[in-house]
């Protein structure tokens, strides 16, 4: 099956929506609704991902230009598929043998703040593709929209390689000043628009 580069283009922006719009959706449920399973969230997530990291990977090979900002974009994904996968798989068992023996509670705090550390690595090179995008759309006459992609994706880059390099009391979530989570999701909806409106190669 043979997709062409704009269909791909288009396919990838379609799943960097529904994954911004996924965010808000579990921060609310966390918040709101603790007790409810948020499982099925992220293998919702899980799938958005591993399918964005082959689209943007066919897309990488694909185009002519912006390869930096697909090469991101790809390596964003697996990065997501790992840290969700880390959420699915360990973070229950882990939970219960810290409950059952408190000694083992550094290991399981462990494995969530490697889960973060994922999930902030890929912020970062969501942040990265949004500069590359967005410095792409001033170049065709965007301005408005390609400058306020590039700001917001280096305030995601700089935020969450803050957070990685000094853990996740900096984040917002973690207490902390950092507004890491949120810089990404606006990011990667931009990055998103950007990509909806990306004009096409000949």
């Amino acid at each position: 099956m043979d997709i062409t580069y704009d269909r791909t283009v288009k396919l990838t922006a379609w799943l960097l929506l529904l994954a911004a719009l996924s965010q808000p959706v579990y921060t609310a449920l966390y918040i709101l609704a603790p007790e409810v399973d948020r499982g099925p969230l992220w293998s919702f997530e899980a799938l958005l991902f591993t399918l964005m990291a082959a689209l943007a990977g066919s897309a990488l090979v694909q185009a002519k230009s912006l390869t930096l900002g697909w090469s991101a974009i790809a390596m964003s994904a697996v990065l997501n598929v790992i840290q969700v996968g880390i959420g699915l798989v360990q973070f229950g068992p882990f939970r219960e043998v810290a409950e059952a023996n408190a000694a083992l509670e550094p290991a399981a705090s462990a494995v969530v703040a490697l889960s973060f550390f994922g999930y902030n690595a890929a912020k970062v090179l969501l942040g990265l593709a949004a500069m590359v995008f967005g410095y792409a759309k001033v170049q065709q006459g965007s301005k408005a929209l390609g400058g306020l992609t590039f700001v917001v994706g280096a305030l995601s880059l700089f935020s969450n390689a803050i957070v990685m390099g000094f853990g996740l009391g900096m984040s917002v979530t973690g207490g902390g000043l950092m507004p890491s989570g949120a810089s990404g999701v606006a990011a990667t909806l931009l990055l998103a628009v950007c990509l909806f409106t990306l004009p096409k190669e000949d």
